[in-house]
């Protein structure tokens, strides 16, 4: 039995860009992403599952856009530390976790999948600067090339 993909039947979050082969997300409508704001995922297109799948030059040009949305969180937000993970456990798409940490933030030093640690009310206004201002920026990031 074949069951659907939600990553081919939906964007998986709030779409910041997209191209041919990629798209970027910033993660919404969770406990990850509220205490997280500044979470994203970039995800593969295609089905693909392993790293190793994907042929030499699409494994750069992947990896350069996770680098393109670290860089960008790091010059707006100046995080603790940016947390990138690559999983897929459910889902055959490779993608890729680019996550702004904050010493201040609800699961700080452990992992964004762990119980909370402490009550963060409203993360996302501890920001340097709004949500929408920084999707615009990653998107202008990746559409520059």
């Amino acid at each position: 039995m074949t069951h659907p993909c939600e990553l081919c039947e939906r964007d998986g979050g709030l779409l910041v860009w997209r191209s041919d082969k990629l798209r970027v997300i910033r993660a919404v409508g969770d406990a990850q992403s509220t205490d997280h704001p500044a979470f994203y995922r970039v995800v593969w297109q295609a089905h693909v599952a392993e790293w190793t799948d994907l042929p030499p030059p699409d494994r750069s040009h992947l990896m350069q856009a996770v680098a393109k949305v670290e860089t960008v969180l790091r010059a707006a937000l100046q995080p603790t530390k940016v947390n990138l993970a690559s999983l897929g456990n459910v889902v055959p798409h490779l993608h890729w976790h680019v996550i702004a940490r904050f010493d201040w933030d609800a699961r700080w030093p452990a992992p964004v999948w762990a119980p909370a640690l402490r009550h963060v009310p409203d993360a996302a206004s501890r920001l340097a600067v709004p949500l929408d201002v920084l999707d615009a920026q990653v998107a202008s990031a990746l559409q520059a090339g």
